[in-house]
């Protein structure tokens, strides 16, 4: 046992007397949290080509839970042989993604018609897609860094612009409506609904008939009173035209 040392006023010495073994405060060393990796091109196009196969499935698109809707794009996402040999991802990680994806491409979306509904004659899709990451960034205070993703997702439906482009043609955008699993998304109609507009067609047939017999009987009341109206003039002062659709008419009453 090693003698304790006492210093000039007497009192025990303790980093003396321990300083040549270890102080074991019985606590392990912390992990460090692993690095988040983050997502390249190759992996968002996809990750979006999932989404979009998976949202338009007509058999289980409508029917599917949040969980198996993810559940089905992770495998999606990992089963690609665009990512042979990449980590795979799990289901809340393309979720996280997704979510990202989705709400900076729609913002997109707005300022490139914005871009559109500025372009000048003469100015070519690149002027019209520098504009669109000016209005971007000056709305937004940070640069647009998904324009990949805005490119595979801009014929879709959803993000489609309304606009007008130089060259006449319009593109229509329609209004997201709420998805399984959380976001935004334009479905295919399943089942369900297909069978609920048949309903609603069978439903109104009755008052379209009647509406259309109502068209016709005007129609048909119209053409006897020009008819009279013609067979009242003499024949000697009818022009041609008059005389053609007199006949017209008598044809058309038989």
């Amino acid at each position: 046992m090693e003698p304790i040392s006492l210093n000039s006023h007497g009192f025990v010495n303790l980093l003396a007397s321990q300083s040549s073994q270890p102080i074991d405060i019985g606590c392990s060393e912390v992990p460090k949290p692993a690095e988040r990796r983050k997502w390249t091109t190759k992996e968002d196009v996809v990750l979006i080509s999932a989404w979009l196969n998976t949202s338009k499935d007509p058999i289980v698109s409508n029917e599917q839970k949040a969980g198996s809707f993810w559940k089905r794009i992770e495998e999606c996402v990992n089963a690609s042989p665009l990512l042979v040999g990449s980590i795979p991802r799990e289901w809340s990680q393309c979720k996280h993604r997704w979510g990202r994806v989705n709400e900076q491409v729609c913002k997109f979306v707005g300022c490139h018609e914005a871009a559109l509904k500025k372009q000048a004659s003469g100015q070519t899709e690149n002027d019209v897609m520098k504009a669109a990451h000016d209005i971007f960034f000056n709305d937004y205070n940070a640069k647009f860094t998904l324009e990949h993703c805005w490119r595979e997702l801009r014929f879709d439906q959803k993000w489609r612009s309304h606009t007008s482009t130089r060259d006449g043609a319009k593109e229509k955008r329609k209004e997201p409506t709420k998805e399984v699993g959380g976001e935004e998304d334009v479905r295919p109609p399943g089942v369900k609904a297909s069978k609920a507009e048949k309903r609603k067609k069978h439903f109104n047939e009755p008052a379209f008939d009647q509406i259309e017999s109502i068209l016709e009987a005007k129609n048909n009341l119209s053409k006897h009173k020009l008819l009279d109206r013609l067979l009242g003039k003499n024949a000697e002062t009818l022009s041609d035209q008059e005389r053609a659709l007199k006949n017209k008419l008598i044809s058309e009453m038989l």
